[in-house]
């Protein structure tokens, strides 16, 4: 019997070293015994050690992915269960495509319960004021994860709120920012946390203004926000009063709700990954692309971005643009082209006479793809498998809006429309035609233009941006 003893509840790192050594020395799941070290000794258990072995193990991102995610569920099962997985992986490579496979839908169930769990503590986590040094405000949060996710939702609110210090105290492990450096101690108590101040009734006066009647029974209610985060909400007292004054409100509610097609894609494009790609009923509808982007899983771009950001402008429109991706302000406003991109690009089209109401905007990949560098998100170009695993969406797009003439700015937006890489330098100014038989211009994206540093390259750049546009513009007619 092999004993792996990990440093902590979510010692993932710790976890796929051992396994690792063990899958590779042949070391079947039912002789291993996964527990986290508490300064205990088993007198009768024998440690794990390498075994040696003919090759290293090697499996795909989206296994890396899941268990990451299953490590933070709270059953004392998960390192058993990624290990049988991992047991079973080099003799069934497309093991997590099996959708009736007991293993693959347990640890699925436990992916989506984290996955939940995080998007609770991103929804309800409410800070209160605290004093703190001369001329500085800080804020403190308590909440009760329903699994181990502080760790990795932490840095969502370190991009949120950048130049607030605050903490977040769970009974697990607390996080501290302080403007500069996200660090992280042993779990706290409830007593610990602040008592009511100044911002409760900000809250209540915000939540009665954006509460949602089409959800007014408390029984749909609870299971959405759970009585036991009840009492780190201010705006929960409010909670009974609004759900008995809403019923009037519910019908109209009721009509503007999601098609069954739109939530069935929503569903599907969940539990989409590269090894088990979406294959469900295509969307009919620029609204249920947009749905269904928000919830895609295709690649891992979602899991660092606000949300997804599909295409905007009239279903009918003759003209398509599609750019790289969202950049920071696109991520945040959850529209495309809005910042200093978008800007450029707007008065491009002024300058082209092309009329961006009559347009349809979007972009090849559809979350935003960055790094943290201090307090800034900064830009970074999606890979190939990133930009395939988006065109399914692209392609949605276009079958719908129908263009006649789908222009593609940058080298990112060429491989998401043309299937391929082109020079752009060298492409630009011609007409391709396209397997959907529009016709395809090649052209700068805007934000390359800003980022020329020679003023004469500048000009000659954004001339011929606008020229470009100006040729697309009359292909349309």
């Amino acid at each position: 019997m092999r004993v792996v003893r990990l440093a902590s509840e979510t010692d993932f790192e710790g976890w796929r070293e051992a396994a690792r050594a063990l899958r590779t020395g042949g070391v079947s799941p039912a002789d291993v015994v996964w527990t986290v070290d508490d300064g205990a000794a088993d007198l009768f258990a024998e440690p794990a050690q390498d075994e040696g072995g003919a090759g290293a193990i090697r499996v795909s991102r989206s296994f890396v992915d899941l268990a990451q995610r299953v490590v933070l569920h709270r059953s004392p099962a998960r390192f058993d269960l990624l290990y049988r997985l991992l047991w079973r992986l080099p003799e069934t490579p497309h093991l997590l495509a099996q959708p009736a496979d007991e293993d693959v839908v347990r640890a699925r169930d436990m992916e989506r319960q984290v996955d939940r769990a995080a998007h609770k503590m991103k929804a309800f986590v409410r800070f209160r004021s605290v004093a703190a040094a001369a001329d500085e405000e800080a804020y403190v949060a308590w909440f009760e994860p329903a699994h181990r996710v502080t760790e990795a939702t932490a840095p969502f609110f370190v991009r949120r709120f950048a130049n607030m210090r605050f903490s977040i105290l769970t009974p697990d492990v607390c996080a501290h920012w302080d403007t500069e450096t996200l660090r992280f101690t042993p779990g706290a108590d409830p007593a610990d946390a602040p008592a009511e101040d100044a911002l409760e009734a900000f809250w209540r006066t915000y939540y009665a203004a954006t509460f949602n009647p089409a959800r007014v029974r408390l029984s749909a209610m609870r299971k959405e926000m759970p009585k036991r985060y009840w009492r780190n909400l201010p705006e929960a007292a409010l909670i009974p009063e609004l759900t008995r004054s809403a019923q009037a409100r519910t019908e109209t509610m009721v009509a503007q709700s999601p098609s069954e097609p739109a939530r069935r894609i929503v569903r599907a494009a969940r539990r989409a990954s590269r090894d088990a790609p979406y294959e469900g009923s295509a969307p009919a509808t620029l609204a249920e692309i947009a749905a269904g982007v928000d919830a895609c899983r295709r690649c891992h771009l979602w899991k660092d971005a606000t949300q997804g950001v599909a295409g905007e402008g009239p279903e009918t429109a003759r003209l398509m643009f599609v750019g790289e991706q969202p950049g920071d302000q696109e991520d945040l406003a959850g529209k495309p082209f809005v910042g200093p991109a978008g800007q450029m690009f707007d008065r491009a089209l002024n300058e082209a006479g092309v009329p961006r109401r009559e347009a349809y905007v979007t972009n090849a990949v559809k979350h935003f793809k960055h790094e943290l560098r201090g307090k800034r998100r900064l830009h970074k170009t999606p890979d190939a498998p990133e930009i395939e695993a988006c065109r399914w969406w692209l392609e949605a797009e276009r079958r719908i809006v129908r263009p006649r003439v789908v222009v593609a700015l940058g080298a990112t937006a060429v491989r998401g429309v043309m299937g391929k890489s082109l020079p752009i330098g060298k492409s630009r100014g011609q007409a391709f035609q396209l397997e959907d038989q529009a016709q395809g211009v090649v052209t700068w994206h805007p934000s390359y233009l800003l980022r020329v540093p020679d003023a004469e390259a500048k000009a000659r750049a954004y001339a011929e941006f606008v020229q470009d546009l100006r040729f697309a513009w009359s292909l349309v007619a």
